[in-house]
């Protein structure tokens, strides 16, 4: 069972960054990046984090990498040392079919995780009957929330019915909801609604491209002629792994906006800004084709992690990203916490 602690910080809503993977230049895990990393979010104010999601790369698992295990142990490792609260949110990254997917539930609820992430990805052969049945299997095991990863990324297109018989079943505590698609993300939220249990789901956006207005949107649903309300509490993005800081500041920012019930035009026009800067990180452009290598030459600008290597060599920034990633470094310096990491550095990589 979900304790009450984290149970209310996910559904109070919170910044949950998907966890980096850092590498040395000859594709080795870089232990000691990898768990600066972890203090650093920590620090810079989360209320939980992801690790072995779509950011970690999904290859970790592969046999001739052989990560999964040590990563997501590393991660859990710091959240310990620094004693982060009850209420702090630890979450593993789900996948692959049932098999695959029951032996990572069970280890990360072994080594201390609360809730897992079920990405259906990769399972386009899979019905939908055959998913619920794996997400039913698992959310025995550890407490589950489910993902809608867009299809550019091997995620795939899911029902309205599959999302209210997904959030029916028990043990299941949030969505994620990353189509990248208003559409299919409205779909999820109304699903949710006609669900029996949509009290009990905690809705998160993984739209890193409108992150901003899923955050201050409420959403009515008629329900059998009841008005549902529901929010997106908070988000688990991979968005939110650069600039962490700054992405604490602003989400206090919005929860403090949405109390008042009123919305100041100019966090409008921040989540252009924000969502003009993930377009430089995220690659859209090439089908997001350097959406890990971005986030990482971030992060390598910064000096957490000494490049923006990842496991795959196809994993690389496309043309003109670079270009791109200057631009809104630029545009935006209100964005970034490049002070607060210079601050930091030497700490987070103290042993």
């Amino acid at each position: 069972m979900l304790s009450p602690a984290v149970k209310k910080q996910l559904h109070d809503g919170t910044v949950i960054p998907a966890h980096p993977l850092a590498l040395t230049e000859n594709r080795q895990l870089d232990e000691a990046s990898q768990r600066a990393l972890t203090r650093y979010y920590i620090d810079a104010g989360v209320g939980g984090i992801a690790v072995g999601v779509h950011t970690t790369q999904f290859e970790i698992r592969d046999p001739q990498f052989n990560l999964f295990e040590k990563v997501l142990t590393l991660a859990i490792e710091e959240m310990e040392k620094a004693q982060v609260p009850d209420s702090f949110i630890k979450i593993g990254g789900i996948s692959g079919p049932i098999e695959q997917a029951i032996e990572e539930a069970k280890f990360i609820k072994a080594i201390g995780y609360d809730l897992g992430l079920l990405s259906m990805g990769g399972l386009q052969n899979a019905s939908e009957e055959e998913l619920l049945y794996r997400t039913r299997k698992i959310a025995e095991i550890i407490p589950v929330i489910g993902f809608y990863l867009q299809p550019a990324v091997g995620g795939r297109i899911l029902s309205y019915d599959f999302w209210r018989r997904l959030a029916d079943i028990p043990n299941v505590h949030g969505i994620k909801i990353a189509p990248f698609n208003r559409y299919q993300s409205l779909e999820v939220i109304r699903a949710v609604c006609h669900s029996i249990r949509n009290e009990e789901i905690a809705i998160y956006t993984g739209n890193d491209d409108n992150i901003i207005n899923d955050l201050l949107t409420i959403y009515q649903i008629n329900v059998e002629g009841k008005k549902i309300e529901k929010q997106i509490v908070g988000g688990l993005l991979g968005h939110w792994s650069v600039w962490t800081k700054t992405t604490v500041a602003i989400f206090n920012k919005i929860k403090n906006v949405q109390s008042k019930g009123e919305i100041p035009s100019g966090l409008l026009t921040l989540g252009q800004e924000i969502t003009d800067a993930n377009a430089a990180f995220f690659d859209p452009n090439n089908q997001f084709k350097g959406s890990i290598a971005g986030i990482n030459e971030v992060l390598a600008r910064q000096g957490l992690l000494k490049g923006r290597w990842c496991l795959l060599d196809k994993e690389k920034l496309s043309p003109n990203q670079m270009e791109e990633i200057n631009r809104v470094y630029a545009d935006y310096p209100h964005l970034h916490d490049d002070a607060f990491v210079k601050e930091n550095l030497a700490k987070w990589f103290k042993e």
